[in-house]
């Protein structure tokens, strides 16, 4: 009962109202034992012993118990539920939080619909077992317990006859449950294949439209959702063998009070009344038993809930958090080297023996072909992924030795893969500087070349972008993610890919911004085009993971090796000797 334990570290903080709430729970159980017994004492005191004056005695009782039970089970209810919704928002935060500490690398293996099934059914499963399930097992127990010692006190051979099919049913129950709970884990899975196939098939609706992949698509879905019905009725097969069994064992309690009992009624050792408290507490463990196997259901499915969302609380980054340090301004002012870094996902190595040194008011090019390490290169300096072996070093101390959010908080990184948030343009530029005024935006927009698009918007800087920036351009959401960038004024400066979606005077006008404000600043630029990184003071040419060249513009045109056959390319095939120097 791990995850039982592991729930119990959330709910304890509400341990008070939930023995409260257990309490009253308990109340209830005990006044559902009244009108049984005021009942008997209708048939024996009022209609046998024509005790007609204490009727309305008794009528009143069993009407101020049953106002008094109702409204007690009523308020502890709504206790519980409140537990649930405290236990939920906590664990939700927690999830929540966890779900943002977690490096790439973890979101590189798993399935984003795998993570939105643990926060929607799984938490909604865990929220359901804290509000029902844990007061109707206990309520459902002492009932069942009350009822027993009742019975016992009153009559304990007809007791005795009535209990010995209690334990054929408590077998019969367990059987279930453990039977069960693999069914469970399979659904629960299954849910989650399920929804990674919808929220692939939403986030990737263009592309399927586009290659008209509809038919397939659906093929795919339908593939996986028939898996999940098949689980679904599996499970309800397990049900179908044992709840026709648990219901005639229930029923047969009933059997055994009528005959046993009307048989004492008849020899005279029991009395009409007692035989009626018998038969109006019948209830009281028929019921119970007949709940026990939905109880263990839900039991059930909250262990298999639990047990994913526990997991995904416990799993940590192996990246190490350094400690906030009070000299941020040695980020500030810094360089940025690397030495001798290799790195690997897994199969095999992206980087080897990268090495280089940049300072603070440099700006270093990277150019080489796709899946040549480039963007993996500026992932290690922000710390997205660590290094396999060798250092990377900012402000002349480890990366692995500052604070992660007080290193990235010092870089201003425009991605690959541009996102934007379902928000105001203005929102989306200010993203990273919250407290940015309105002019401070626009100035970051008009140094990013974003400024006079913005302006031709109906509602301007107040445009809803929307989902992942769904209805501008790929150069103009570009241009955004650069004047969020800029706007951040950090101290170094990451464009990957930046101005690949913009055409080459817009590219210049950027270029020649960038130039202007870089003054202290040490900035990246990858670029698959000559002209994003010819006036960088250092540019790494690399290929299968390795710098295979490094040096200026100049300096690599007159090496006529990789860059100089690629700047031929874009601009032609000239006399090396003189283009150096000149072509700008």
């Amino acid at each position: 009962m791990h995850s039982l334990r592991w729930a119990w570290s959330y709910i304890r903080h509400y341990k008070g109202k939930l023995i409260i709430g257990l309490l009253l729970a308990l109340a209830v159980s005990a006044l559902n034992m009244v009108n049984p017994y005021l009942a008997g004492r209708m048939v024996d005191d009022v209609m046998y012993g024509e005790k007609t004056g204490m009727l309305w005695t008794l009528i009143a009782f069993m009407i101020g118990t049953t106002v008094v039970r109702t409204s007690v089970r009523y308020g502890y209810q709504i206790m519980f539920e409140k537990i649930s919704q405290n236990v939920i928002f906590r664990m939700r935060e927690n999830l929540y939080d966890r779900l943002l500490q977690l490096d790439f690398a973890f979101y590189d293996r798993t399935k984003t619909g795998d993570i939105m099934a643990r926060m929607t059914g799984d938490m909604e499963a865990i929220r359901h077992f804290t509000a029902w399930t844990i007061y109707m097992i206990f309520e459902n127990a002492t009932i069942f317990i009350f009822a027993i010692v009742f019975m016992f006190t009153i009559h304990p051979p007809l007791a005795l006859a009535i209990l010995s099919i209690a334990p054929v049913i408590a077998f019969f129950a367990f059987r279930l449950s453990s039977d069960v709970k693999p069914t469970f884990t399979e659904i629960r899975n299954q849910f989650a294949k399920l929804n990674s196939i919808v929220q692939e098939n939403i986030s990737g609706n263009r592309v399927v439209k586009a290659f008209a992949k509809e038919s397939y698509e659906i093929e795919k879905f339908s593939a996986e959702n028939e898996a999940f019905r098949d689980r679904n009725l599996q499970s309800a097969k397990v049900w179908e063998k044992y709840l026709p069994v648990l219901d005639s064992l229930a029923g047969v309690l009933t059997v055994v009070m009528i005959l046993v009992g009307g048989m004492m009624v008849i020899t005279g050792s029991l009395t009409m009344g007692e035989l009626v408290i018998f038969n109006s507490l019948i209830w009281a463990l028929n019921n119970p038993m007949r709940m026990a196997g939905w109880l263990m259901n839900d039991l059930q499915r909250f262990i298999a809930s639990a047990e994913k969302v526990e997991e995904l609380l416990l799993t940590k980054s192996p990246m190490m958090n350094g400690i906030k340090r009070s000299d941020i301004q040695d980020i500030t002012a810094g360089t940025v080297e690397f030495e001798r870094v290799y790195f690997s996902y897994g199969d095999g190595m992206v980087l080897e023996d990268v090495t280089f040194e940049a300072n603070p008011g440099q700006t270093v090019g990277i150019i080489g072909p796709t899946g040549s390490g480039k963007s993996t290169l500026v992932n290690l300096l922000s710390r997205f992924y660590d290094t396999t072996s060798g250092t990377i070093k900012v402000g002349g101390r480890n990366v692995k030795e500052w604070n992660i959010h007080q290193l990235r908080s010092s870089m201003g990184m425009v991605m690959q893969d541009i996102f934007l948030f379902s928000d105001t343009i203005e929102g989306n530029i200010a993203y990273g500087s919250p407290n940015a005024t309105l002019e401070d935006v626009q100035a970051a927009a008009k140094k990013a070349e974003a400024h006079d698009f913005i302006s031709t918007l109906p509602e301007g800087y107040d445009t809803i972008v929307g989902e992942r920036g769904v209805g501008l351009s790929g150069g103009q959401k570009q241009r955004i993610a650069l004047a969020r960038a800029l706007l951040k004024d950090p101290s170094i400066l990451i464009l990957d890919d930046t101005t690949s979606s913009v055409d080459i005077e817009t590219e210049e006008r950027i270029q020649n911004t960038l130039q202007s404000i870089q003054q202290s600043k040490t900035c990246f630029i990858i670029a698959h085009r000559i002209s994003s990184v010819k006036e960088a003071d250092l540019i790494l040419v690399m290929n299968n993971g390795k710098i295979i060249e490094k040096g200026t513009h100049d300096e690599l045109l007159l090496n006529k090796d990789y860059y100089y056959h690629v700047f031929q390319n874009q601009y032609g095939n000239f006399d090396v000797h003189l283009i150096a120097g000149k072509v700008r």
